[in-house]
């Protein structure tokens, strides 16, 4: 019998009432009751108006589509479609009444769900997701969430980029990629527009949740300014961020003696690093002396420029003809941590893995696009979206025992697979395919997650 054959023979109807999709999203759901995380929302979220009540189950909503793989306001219907409610302890709001509670945000109440964030993230630590008694070291960073049309507020004018969107800061956790904060701006800012309020209260809501020992905060070039530094001084933590080669720079560098360089294994032959002492920012934009301006460390690394980035750029000697010298690419950055040139040259380099989070939450929840035209809205949908994120991370270190890991990977073995419900004896019985491999591991996540204590009120 031939394949086309056998399928026309399979007979479809939608009469059980008992199935459930998206089972695996019990794991998220007990996780965040554990934490306390509908009691938080119900505390700090205050949206005026008939669209406040009840926060927790449209925040819920929202957070539990968004790990379903929905990434738009509309795909919150799925929840509701599938049953999967028996599952999620809460209501499922409607898609419409999802959209009007987002439109109703303002920017001050979009800051609510930062309260709810910092806490939440306290709370995860205290039930071991993380080790703030450690050193913590935050990667500071921003990201291009591109829109398309005219209407979304705060993302009408192009980016440099030549497109519109948004352009939020994220401090993200080094090694673990848990999101520490986030802050929706506008999509024409700097890359350090806002900074040091955010570091500011990157490293406040860090202390809040429980660190207590050394943290550092790294940056790339975007964030090379006095006042950056200056916040990260007066809070007392270590900073690594790199320089750009503009003014006196351009002529510092390139003349660092050539013994001071120590050749690094690098995936380009021939780099080397080189440390100096700098002592940046000495004026002000009107050309004043600042008096806080401070020595620092002012490390290097130098790449030689290969023949075909030479071509492209039009850097090299003619074709046929040898350079009379040397040409580098030089990436240095500045840093007030103690320890040697080296491994801080390498430890600063890891800042790019700062990027693997931004890739999880823009294809791995919703954040390549914003869904409403509110901007307010829109920075909610980032702090849930945050939140979600985190919830991945912390299912993977308190119920799998795993480390780092994306959450296509988790919804693909966890999230989404599909259950049948029975009631016996007055409670509810929640089937799961026999042959579904992961079936043990979400299992035994569940009964880790649920001995976690819950927190106090």
């Amino acid at each position: 019998m031939s394949a086309s054959h056998a399928l026309d023979r399979i007979v479809l109807s939608a009469d059980d009432g008992h199935a459930v999709s998206d089972a695996g999203l019990l794991l998220a759901a007990s996780l965040g009751q554990r934490l306390g995380l509908a009691g938080l929302l119900r505390e700090h979220v205050t949206v005026p108006g008939g669209l406040g009540a009840h926060p927790d189950d449209k925040c819920l909503t929202v957070i539990h589509s968004l790990l379903a793989g929905g990434d738009c306001i509309d795909d919150v219907a799925a929840l509701r479609a599938g049953s999967t409610q028996a599952v999620l302890g809460h209501r499922v709001a409607a898609a419409s009444t999802v959209g009007s509670f987002l439109r109703a945000f303002g920017f001050n109440h979009a800051r609510q769900l930062d309260v709810v964030a910092r806490r939440l993230l306290g709370r995860a630590a205290a039930a071991g997701a993380a080790d703030l008694a450690r050193p913590v070291t935050v990667d500071i960073d921003s990201t291009l969430c591109e829109t398309f049309g005219l209407g979304k507020d705060g993302a009408r004018q192009v980016m440099r980029t030549g497109r519109r969107g948004y352009h939020p800061l994220l401090a993200v956790f080094a090694g673990t990629g848990d999101i520490a904060h986030a802050r929706l701006r506008r999509g024409r800012s700097n890359d350090a527009t806002a900074a040091p309020l955010f570091i500011k209260e990157t490293i406040t809501r860090l202390r809040v949740a429980g660190t207590t020992g050394p943290l550092v905060l790294r940056m790339d070039s975007g964030f090379y300014l006095h006042d950056v530094v200056a916040a990260c001084r007066a809070a007392g933590v270590r900073f690594s961020i790199g320089a750009r080669m503009i003014g006196a720079l351009k002529h510092v560098i390139p003349a660092i003696a050539e013994d001071a360089w120590t050749p690094i294994d690098y995936f380009l032959p021939g780099a080397a690093v080189a440390e100096i002492s700098w002592t940046p920012f000495t004026q002000d934009t009107r050309g004043h002396d600042r008096r806080d301006a401070v020595p620092v460390r002012l490390i290097v690394r130098r790449t030689p420029v290969t023949d075909a980035l030479a071509r492209n750029t039009g850097r090299g000697a003619p074709p046929g003809q040898q350079p009379l010298f040397p040409i580098y690419d030089y990436h240095p950055f500045i840093t007030n941590r103690d320890g040697p040139t080296l491994e801080l040259e390498t430890d600063h380099r890891a800042h790019a893995e700062v990027e693997l989070a931004i890739r999880d939450l823009k294809h791995g929840m919703g954040l390549h696009h914003l869904p409403t035209k509110s901007f307010g809205g829109n920075a909610a949908w980032l702090a849930l979206n945050t939140i979600a994120h985190n919830l991945t991370r912390w299912i993977a270190r308190l119920g799998l025992g795993l480390g780092r890991v994306t959450t296509k990977t988790i919804r693909r073995k966890i999230y989404t697979v599909s259950g049948r419900l029975t009631r016996t004896a007055r409670r509810i019985h929640l089937h799961l395919p026999t042959a579904w491999p992961w079936a043990p591991t979400i299992l035994n996540a569940l009964t880790r997650i649920r001995a976690l204590p819950q927190p106090a009120t």
